[in-house]
């Protein structure tokens, strides 16, 4: 029993109670248990009200008894004839109650609740609004009910599809018979059926489960057993080729999208909770559960799939389809088969791949191995594919980011353009990238440096990180002169030239030669005088 019974019921009750009905028969008659009607009586006389306070007739002829109006040897014993006029007969009564349906406490209102459900307002919202503005004394339930029903429309019959040939395969997963493993133990299987919709030509194949990897093989393995490829593969939105179900748009594995584009097929998820969108693989399913694999046990997986094989080509292929009327080997041989695409030279490349999040160091881990990143992809999700030679990784965009070969486990592929310039320390930059840097600040920077390292050798590397870094407290101009007045002392200690930028010791100034003035004579006649000083004095000595 439910919780609330039918007001077709409980009237029927009621009007049995008064007609002297026991609790017994009423049970009987109407089908209530008889704990439900004493509950029923129960509430009626906790509530005053009087139909089902009035007790059935067991009881009334009990209370009677006791009262010493109906002698002992006068005691009935079963239920009271009833008097003709005492109410209806049970089939009356619940005929009645049938063909005569309680009216609803929200009658009254049907016209606020079209025009609520037109603007597309809930069960509860209708309820608030019809209690707040109208006085509405009825229950949510009642509402909800009335919604139901209004909303409930007759049910067109459903369309059947039919596919060209070679065009739709429709594909499915079901329970596989049980098989023993190396240790003697059963384990379960599933089998997945694929079905060709225009000739019901199938191949099934049981995994032993259903992830992404086992279902593109048995796949590839229908293909080369059918010997083509259809156009399109009709599934349900199964977790091994469907991320997240979408009728409009789903969101596919990119290893299904991949693969179909290797195969040139397409796969067309169902719309969710609609298994009848690929009802030419639901009953085959069954049809290969309870024909071929129920009630048997197989000593191992590829002893199950051998006889599978065997199943479809004397069994399935063999009968009359019940829907197209024809024999299915017959119609796939003579028609569908050479229209399905040819296969590819070569079967879809098998390998891994998993979402990864990339560490704060800026390496994902594939196989116990790391592989670094672009700095911008740090702490993202990112898709990680690999096989035994080469790592190859995608953002969400499926855009290839990264490429690997692949290294050792526990070994680290880290390429130098993942690394961000600002983590890069200047061992790594080497002498000659600091050089360059030092040469734009000027050239006695650039000797002072070049002369430094000669003196110092190695330890002098670190004196050129600490060159550049004077760049952002003092200008060009400062460094050069302090580089230019250290060089002169072959001073080759960054403190050194930290004093002498501090000091800023001035230069003597160099006075421009002045050849012409009112003071001074000619240079000529300096010439002629001295020139004459020496004849004259060689003169004399003769």
């Amino acid at each position: 029993m439910s919780n609330h019974l039918a007001m077709d019921k409980v009237q029927a009750v009621q009007q049995l109670v008064q007609a002297g009905w026991s609790q017994r028969k009423i049970s009987e008659a109407v089908g209530v248990d008889r704990k439900t009607i004493r509950r029923l009586l129960q509430q009626a006389a906790s509530k005053g009200t009087s139909a089902p306070s009035e007790a059935p007739t067991g009881l009334i002829a009990d209370a009677e008894a006791s009262k010493g109006t109906t002698s002992s040897s006068q005691a009935p014993t079963g239920p009271p004839a009833v008097a003709q006029d005492a109410g209806p007969t049970c089939e009356q009564v619940v005929a009645s109650t049938v063909a005569q349906p309680s009216r609803s406490t929200c009658q009254a209102f049907h016209e606020l609740i079209v025009a609520a459900l037109q603007q597309r307002l809930t069960a509860k919202r209708i309820y608030q609004d019809l209690v707040v503005d109208h006085g509405f004394t009825g229950s949510y339930w009642a509402v909800n009910r009335y919604v139901k029903c209004l909303e409930k429309k007759d049910d067109l019959p459903f369309r059947r599809l039919e596919t060209a040939p070679g065009y739709e395969a429709q594909i499915d997963f079901g329970k596989g018979a049980p098989y023993l493993d190396s240790s003697g133990k059963k384990r379960r299987c599933h089998v997945l059926r694929f079905v060709l919709s225009f000739s019901r030509k199938a191949y099934s194949e049981v995994v032993p489960r259903q992830t992404t990897d086992c279902f593109l093989n048995a796949l590839e393995n229908a293909f080369v057993a059918l010997g083509g490829v259809p156009r399109t593969l009709v599934v349900d939105n199964l977790k091994a080729a469907v991320l997240k179900a979408d009728w409009f748009d789903p969101e596919l594995n990119p290893k299904i999208i991949d693969f179909c584009r290797h195969y040139n097929t397409a796969i067309l998820p169902t719309k969710p909770r609609m298994p009848r969108h690929k009802g030419k693989v639901e009953r085959g399913v069954g049809y290969v559960q309870d024909n071929a694999l129920k009630g048997r046990v197989f000593d191992s997986l590829s002893k199950q799939n051998e006889y599978l094989v065997h199943w479809e080509r004397t069994v399935a292929d063999t009968r009359i389809h019940g829907t197209t009327k024809q024999h299915v080997g017959k119609l796939y041989q003579e028609v569908e088969r050479a229209a399905l695409q040819s296969l590819p030279l070569e079967r879809f490349p098998s390998y891994e791949e998993a979402q990864r999040k990339v560490a704060r160091d800026g390496h994902i881990e594939v196989a116990k191995s790391y592989y670094s990143m672009p700095p911008e992809y740090c702490t993202h999700v990112v898709w990680a594919r690999w096989d035994g030679r080469t790592v190859r990784v995608f953002n969400r965009l499926f855009e290839q980011i990264a490429y690997h070969p692949s290294v050792e486990p526990g070994k680290y592929s880290t390429h130098p353009q993942h690394i961000a310039s600002q983590k890069i320390n200047g061992v790594e930059r080497g002498i000659a990238y600091h050089l360059e840097k030092i040469s734009y600040i000027g050239p006695q920077a650039a000797r002072w440096s070049q002369a430094m390292l000669e003196q110092r050798g190695i330890p002098g590397a670190r004196v050129l990180q600490g060159l550049l870094s004077l760049t952002q407290k003092h200008c060009s101009a400062e460094i050069e002169s302090a580089c230019e007045t250290a060089w002169k002392h072959q001073l080759f200690h960054l403190g050194s030239l930290k004093r002498l930028i501090g000091q800023q010791v001035p230069q003597q100034q160099l006075m421009e030669f002045t050849e012409d003035h009112w003071l001074i004579r000619p240079a000529h006649e300096y010439a002629q005088f001295v020139h004459d000083v020496i004849q004259g004095g060689c003169h004399t000595h003769d």
